[in-house]
């Protein structure tokens, strides 16, 4: 199959220049494209995965994909799909940003691919080009008309309190030159992107087609919203990243299991490599049994191994399997049960001045008093370590916490199926 019609087929072409043309750059194997990442944030999130999993699709497919990485472009801001100038970034965290975010896209494709992914930076470029360079061989070739017309400056136009400053008036200048650049230099005839950014990569065909003479294209990909109308990519804590120190693989898997039954087979096509036939068992089971959430669990367990890879998965599978009481917690990743318990309350207490464990329950808000607690003890509904406690009088002992206290030593309370408390050592 053309890469073209499996990522029409997923639901992945929004806007193509020459779709014709297009389809039959992509049918001759070896073929150059590349999309652009700026390195605004430390990580890379899943916002940024339709286009990274482009790349690699392209290369699965036997093109020879580009990653570029704007050191120069994220110096100056893109205005697309933003209400107000953005903060300019000190060049120097940028760069740190640049390089953590190039190791991040190099696991991933080795991961998904077995080999290292091309990385440029337009910063290596436009350093050495000059303001005349810049105004002579580049602006020459926009009329303000047709930048004017543009759907990222025309919206900030209209916004007199905010409008446009020059700098980020000219950002598609900058971003057409990296695609004339790349066209010249390797060959390069396709930019993708987000359908945000049509604007800047047609400023790039149209520079080519000006310049460097002979057919480039554009293509980009749809903006993806979730079945409530909320921004894909958010949860209530913020962006979900695809680092581990942003968010925790936990955190990560949950995001996913989490999809709604109208979204998940658009995000299977979307996310996955999974191919048509599987999908389409997936939605079928979907329609038989929702209940059962098979097609969140191939999305989830399909990301996060894609991401984090199969350890992290497995972890995680056996963090949630233990939390409904069907495991040893002792034998868990200590930093996935940690994550998975975040949301549960949680006391600190000092070795020598631990409680009994009715008064814990209470101090967690398991039980709203100790006779109550002691009753719920007694009843059999009350677990430590998922291990029943019959014993209402018990005290914990250094032996009751998961861990040490040089990583975050904790017991955990459990009563009843889901009300879980952290016991910590201060």
């Amino acid at each position: 199959m053309n890469i073209f019609d499996e990522l029409s087929w997923r639901g992945l072409v929004h806007q193509a220049s020459d779709e014709p043309g297009l389809r039959k750059y992509l049918e001759t194997p070896g073929q150059t494209m590349y999309c652009g990442f700026d390195p605004t944030a430390e990580s890379l999130h899943i916002g940024n995965l339709v286009p990274l999993l482009a790349l690699v699709r392209m290369q699965k497919a036997g093109h020879r994909p580009i990653f570029l990485l704007g050191g120069a472009t994220g110096l100056i801001g893109d205005p697309s799909g933003k209400d107000k100038e953005r903060e300019l970034s000190d060049e120097a965290a940028l760069n740190a940003r640049a390089m953590r975010i190039r190791a991040q896209v190099e696991d991933f494709f080795e991961r998904n691919t077995g080999a290292k992914p091309w990385v440029v930076n337009n910063y290596d470029w436009v350093k050495n080009m000059s303001a005349i360079e810049l105004l002579r061989d580049v602006g020459k070739h926009f009329t303000v008309n047709w930048m004017l017309a543009k759907d990222s400056v025309k919206g900030r136009i209209e916004r007199e309190e905010t409008g446009i400053s020059y700098t980020e008036f000219s950002y598609m200048i900058l971003q057409g030159y990296d695609f004339y650049h790349l066209c010249r230099e390797h060959g390069c005839r396709l930019q993708i992107g987000g359908g945000d950014q049509w604007g800047n990569i047609t400023a790039g065909t149209e520079l080519i087609r000006k310049k460097q003479a002979g057919d480039a294209f554009a293509l980009t990909f749809p903006l993806i919203t979730t079945a409530s109308g909320k921004k894909f990519g958010k949860s209530e804590k913020g962006a979900i990243f695809m680092s581990t120190a942003l968010t925790s693989p936990y955190a990560f898997y949950q995001y996913w299991i989490n999809t709604d039954d109208q979204d998940v087979v658009k995000f299977l096509k979307y996310f996955t490599f999974l191919p048509q036939d599987e999908i389409a068992a997936l939605e079928a089971e979907l329609a038989r049994a929702p209940q059962e959430r098979a097609a969140q669990k191939a999305l989830a367990a399909q990301v996060t191994t894609m991401v984090h890879g199969a350890e992290e998965l497995h972890k995680v599978l056996a963090a949630t399997e233990a939390l409904f009481g069907k495991g040893d917690l002792r034998a868990l990743d200590h930093a996935t049960l940690k994550a998975a318990l975040e949301a549960a309350p949680a006391r600190n207490y000092a070795p020598a001045d631990l409680p009994d464990l009715p008064q814990m329950l209470v101090d967690l808000g398991l039980s709203p008093s100790k006779g109550q607690a002691r009753k719920d003890i007694q009843a059999g509904a009350v677990s430590l370590n998922n291990d029943k406690v019959a014993d209402a009088a018990r005290v914990l002992g250094q032996g009751d916490f998961l861990g040490d206290t040089a990583c975050g030593a904790f017991a955990v309370l459990r009563k009843g199926k889901k009300n879980y408390g952290l016991v910590r050592l201060a």
